[in-house]
């Protein structure tokens, strides 16, 4: 009984903070789907910022399988890998709050930042292949392994050209998904290395006064 008495309860604006940001990285996807082509690397773009010399801005609609960054990106085991493991860290990122793992409010916000990017992208890879062109004539395990997830903001550095990005390097494109990510990830270090750690608990003065 003690245990379940001292593990933590997910309260209710956690929860309603997560369905907001995660509202906004599917209406933003969806819009993104709905209004641009299928992706020919970048030809369907809409720019934001351009012409500084210094950064350049654009959204896009990019089709990633694999994770952030694109890593394992067009391969036949990313979709059961990633999914799989998405799941995994869903149910841990719970366990571990409801023991008390998330002790302050930087991280549980941190922490439902990252539930939020799970659940996105999550989302995307269980649903988005569906709505590929041809998609009604494949079973559904074969549009399962279609899903891929919607990346849309593309920032660029005119003043690092190459070959393959003559216009200037481009960062991997992302979502919302992905940016509550990284911003939970920069809380966990910024408290792991600045914020104080759990206080211990006060010594009992009767065992100090013997």
């Amino acid at each position: 009984m003690e245990t379940k008495q001292t593990r933590c309860r997910i309260p209710l604006k956690l929860i309603l903070l997560i369905a907001c940001l995660y509202v906004l990285d599917q209406v933003t996807k969806w819009l993104v789907v709905l209004n641009y082509e299928l992706p020919l690397y970048r030809v369907d773009h809409t720019p934001v910022i351009s012409g500084n010399g210094l950064i350049g801005f654009d959204i896009v609609r990019v089709h990633n399988t694999g994770v952030a960054f694109g890593a394992g990106n067009g391969t036949a085991w990313a979709p059961f890998v990633f999914l799989g493991v998405q799941v995994v860290a869903l149910v841990a990122l719970v366990i571990l709050y409801r023991r008390g793992f998330f002790f302050n409010r930087p991280l549980r916000l941190a922490w439902a930042c990252i539930m939020t990017g799970v659940l996105g992208n999550m989302t995307d890879r269980l649903v988005q292949g569906f709505f590929l062109p041809g998609a009604e004539h494949l079973s559904f395990f074969e549009n399962l392994t279609n899903g891929y997830v919607v990346d849309f903001l593309d920032f660029y550095f005119p003043w690092i050209p190459s070959e393959i990005f003559p216009e200037g390097y481009h960062w991997p494109a992302f979502n919302v998904a992905d940016s509550c990510v990284c911003i939970a990830a920069a809380v966990f270090l910024l408290v792991a290395f600045f914020a104080d750690r759990r206080p211990a608990e006060a010594p009992d003065k009767k065992s100090e006064s013997h």
